[in-house]
């Protein structure tokens, strides 16, 4: 009886093994999304028609509203940034604060950021 114990033991402690290898095995093989992906789509969504895919401001509503391409407005700060997006700016620039959660914010701005870079 007492070896009809152990083995039951040994198989339990095997599956429970052979789970977390597959498990490991299916984390390191699906690709991840980062934050800056959502990012990126949130950008394009709710940013690029004023501010255009580029960041550069040459569309025609960014013309329009007098819209800073990125490099100039990388003066402002990351802090500054946020608030901006998330209180909007004036009668042209919405406040995202009821939209988009503070880390969707962080992220918008990031992406918007390293437009800046490029």
């Amino acid at each position: 009886m007492k070896s009809s114990s152990k083995t039951i033991t040994n198989r339990n402690w095997l599956t429970i093994l052979m789970t977390m290898t597959c498990v490991a095995l299916f984390m390191v093989r699906v690709p991840r999304l980062s934050a800056q992906d959502g990012a990126e789509d949130l950008y394009g969504h709710k940013c690029a028609i004023c501010h255009g895919k580029d960041g550069l401001g040459n569309t025609a509503k960014g013309k329009k509203v007098h819209v800073k391409d990125v490099h100039t407005n990388m003066k402002d700060s990351e802090t500054q940034m946020i608030s901006v997006v998330t209180n909007g700016k004036g009668d042209d620039m919405d406040a995202y604060q009821t939209e988009l959660t503070a880390d969707q914010i962080k992220g918008v701005v990031d992406y918007y950021r390293s437009l800046g870079q490029k």
